[in-house]
Parts: C-alpha cells; sequence; structure tokens
C-alpha cells in the first residue's frame, strides 16, 4: 500500500494557473504509475493525468490537453499537476492516484487514492 497526501487546490479565477502536488509514501513509489482524477459536484470521478514510473510516458484526457501537465520527482516521491488555462469546468475535487504499471487511465487500475484536495475556477 502507498499513502497519497494531496496539496496545492484552492480558489482561482477562469485563465489562472493553479499548480497541485502529490506527496507518497509507505511503498516503492518508482515502481508505480501515478496519475490524478478529478470528481465535479454530481458526476462521477473521472481521468485527468497519468504518468509512467520513469516519467517518459504521459496520458491525458482530451479535456485537458495543452492546459495542464503531470510530471513526477522519484527522488522525492512527488507527482505533480501543473493547471494552466483554467476554466470554470474545470471545477472539481483532485484526487492523487497510484496503480501498477499496467494502469493507464482506467479508474480500476488505480489502487491507492489519496483524500483530494478542491479545486475552485471562478468565472
Amino acid at each position: 500500500q502507498v499513502q497519497l497526501v494531496e496539496s496545492g487546490g484552492g480558489l482561482v479565477q477562469a485563465g489562472g494557473s493553479l499548480r497541485l502536488s502529490c506527496a507518497a509514501s509507505g511503498r516503492t513509489f518508482s515502481s508505480l504509475r501515478m496519475g490524478w482524477f478529478r470528481q465535479a459536484p454530481g458526476k462521477g470521478r473521472e481521468f485527468v493525468a497519468s504518468i509512467s514510473w520513469k516519467g517518459t510516458n504521459t496520458y491525458y484526457a482530451d479535456s485537458v490537453k495543452g492546459r495542464f501537465t503531470i510530471s513526477r520527482d522519484n527522488a522525492k516521491n512527488t507527482v505533480t499537476l501543473q493547471m494552466s488555462s483554467l476554466k470554470p469546468e474545470d471545477t472539481a475535487v483532485y484526487y492523487c492516484a497510484a496503480g501498477g504499471l499496467a494502469a493507464l487511465w482506467a479508474e480500476g487500475d488505480f489502487r491507492s487514492w489519496g483524500q483530494g484536495t478542491q479545486v475552485t475556477v471562478s468565472i
């Protein structure tokens, strides 16, 4: 098991930027694929982005491509989501997740989850 703690959420105006971080502990971080998911009010949780254990392969939801960037630092056991050109529809609770090497974007492939951090984008 790996423990995940997100930070960096908050309130931002549309068009602004925000950086989310996730600190991991409890298991070999570098062997895990890491991902970000989000859940908007009244909706199900959806995939946002994921990154391979080496950081060489990234995958994004179409809705965030070109605006969000996922990265990781295996020496610090952290994964980051840099969000730019934010839109009101990006408002959600954002979750950090850890999966095995075969994980890519399917929620069921990610076994460990953080508690989430709220991101609110105002008009």
